[in-house]
């Protein structure tokens, strides 16, 4: 039997949410050179899939964050799954700007989350940690409790890990990077002699070069 993070890794390469191009990377808008990309948004063009994510998601607030009581989805790929989650639990939604709105009320966050609120952060995908982090300074900032963070999907970069423990969050995902290499394997979408190529790039994504 699948564990979910494998389940999650299959759902997200079917329908090429995410994918590996070891011999042909991709160049991320920082400019890093990557052999994965990964667009989660795609999940919700496919009901089955959006259904999947959104049901674990509430599933893993019920069961480990019980004390959640506002749910809060950082703009823009998490807004839609954050939203449905809030809609599941029966629980208000806000959602959390990059950056303050440059007209009207400058809004950092959108909607209306009452103070001293215990909120779940909503992430589609966490890379570097430095955009989820930032949402979750924000929260802290307006006077509330940060339970947590779930993200569908992680790279699982050691910095990453290092500044959420650092930043003292809880941070859980429903698939991650390893998962997608094994299922990935499992299903012939890559040799297994591309995983060591894989594996140098989450080492140092920012100096990676593909091998030519």
């Amino acid at each position: 039997m699948k564990t979910l993070e494998r389940l999650v890794a299959d759902k997200l390469l079917k329908i090429k949410a995410v994918k590996l191009q070891p011999a042909n990377p991709f160049t991320w808008a920082s400019g890093w050179k990557s052999p994965i990309y990964c667009d989660n948004r795609k999940a919700l063009s496919y009901p089955d899939i959006r259904n999947f994510i959104k049901l674990e998601l509430a599933r893993i607030i019920l069961e480990k964050y019980e004390k959640t009581n506002a749910i809060a989805g950082v703009a823009t790929g998490a807004i839609a799954q954050g939203a449905m989650v809030a809609d599941l639990l029966g629980l208000p939604f806000v959602y959390i700007r990059s950056s303050p709105k440059d007209h009207g009320l400058e809004n950092l966050i959108e909607g209306e989350l009452k103070p001293d609120s215990k909120v779940m952060i909503i992430e589609d995908l966490v890379s570097t940690g430095g955009s989820s982090l930032k949402a979750v300074n924000a929260v802290r900032n307006f006077g509330c409790e940060v339970v947590g963070m779930l993200a569908i999907f992680t790279y699982g970069f050691p910095v990453s890990e290092q500044e959420f423990k650092k930043a003292r969050v809880s941070l859980m995902t429903l698939s991650n990077y390893d998962a997608v290499i094994e299922e990935a394997v499992r299903t012939h979408y890559i040799d297994e002699s591309e995983i060591s190529i894989l594996q140098k790039w989450r080492e140092d994504p920012a100096n990676w070069e593909p091998e030519v």
